[in-house]
């Protein structure tokens, strides 16, 4: 089973604010360079998941908005693969009727970027949000991209400012974007704190020598297990991310260098999101087919991994690892 926790889909760059948009045009110069984020990209993309979480985004701050009835109108294009989290700014809306809102439209989950929004994770109208969800058993998903936009307040985008989220709502389910890029090691000590809270690797996976430290980081201080699997779409695809997760050791072939065991790897990409979060699989009558697609791992060639005589596992037995170089 693969779910990816983190896609998104848009009719226009304007529904990202004019910060945003200024961005991506900077990030993106090319044409064959640009996202397409289209619900045809989207389907193509996930043809290989099972379950694809796409995400709402609102900022009154920077003037953007994927309102929660677009959101739910991707989802109704495959019900049987998608799920759909709204976005809410707590700082401008008034968080529990568009939390209500968006539950009425069948959405399961709540996205929040402090940075892009412009307050602190803790402040009061967020605090209000998170005693909702907490008390109805629903999973935030927060954007930390401090790249997203020359107008992201980065001081509002650090991992450890969610302690005191953390603390307050222990029962919460929250999930960091990117390992909570570029403060990796904030959020690794973060998540090792806190049980409930989760990252994924989706804009890791397009920065390789990133993701083999950031990977190796979180396997030292035995947290892997709290990091789920999430391409980023459309910047990246699911394919793509996972051949990059899988061929991270080539990096460190033939050096004195430790790898991350690929046992790891693969519950990263395999994990039982889902369960984790407590959502429900989506069931409706499936629209596509997978039966016939290979797996994923089947078409990636197997890394030859090197470790170092200290290297220990602190996470899951790597069956799979070979001796050292």
């Amino acid at each position: 089973m693969i779910v990816d926790i983190n896609t998104r889909i848009w009719e226009s760059t304007e529904q990202l604010g004019p910060a945003i948009s200024q961005q991506m045009r900077r990030r993106h110069i090319t044409p064959w360079d640009k996202p397409a984020p289209s619900s045809d990209a989207h389907a193509e993309a996930m043809a290989k998941v099972e379950t694809a979480i796409v995400l709402g985004f609102r900022s009154e701050y920077l003037d953007a908005n994927i309102p929660h009835e677009k959101v739910a109108e991707y989802v109704a294009l495959d019900p049987a693969k998608y799920l759909g989290f709204m976005g809410i700014d707590p700082s401008a809306d008034k968080p529990i009727p568009s939390l209500q809102k968006g539950l009425d439209l069948g959405l399961v989950g709540v996205t929040i970027s402090p940075s892009a929004q412009g307050y602190h994770p803790a402040d009061t109208r967020a605090m209000e949000l998170f005693e909702a969800c907490e008390a109805q058993n629903i999973p935030v998903f927060i954007e930390f991209d401090a790249m997203l936009a020359r107008d992201i307040k980065m001081e509002f985008g650090q991992p450890y400012l969610l302690d005191e989220v953390a603390r307050t709502f222990p029962a919460l389910n929250i999930i960091m974007t990117s390992l909570g890029h570029p403060w990796v090691e904030q959020a690794i000590a973060l998540i090792g704190k806190h049980p409930t809270i989760y990252t994924d690797l989706s804009d890791l996976v397009r920065r390789p020598w990133q993701l083999y430290n950031a990977l190796l980081l979180a396997h030292q201080q035995g947290v892997t297990n709290q990091i789920i699997f999430g391409s980023g779409f459309p910047f990246c695809t699911p394919e793509e991310a996972i051949m990059t997760l899988y061929s991270v050791n080539t990096l460190v072939q033939g050096m004195h260098l430790p790898s991350v065991p690929r046992e790891n790897i693969r519950a990263i990409i395999e994990r039982d999101t889902l369960k984790l979060l407590g959502l429900q699989k989506p069931d409706a009558p499936a629209t596509h087919n997978t039966e016939d697609d290979p797996p994923l791992e089947l078409v990636v060639a197997p890394a030859t991994e090197t470790t170092t005589t200290e290297q220990t596992n602190t996470d899951a037995p790597d069956e799979d690892q070979e001796p050292s170089a």
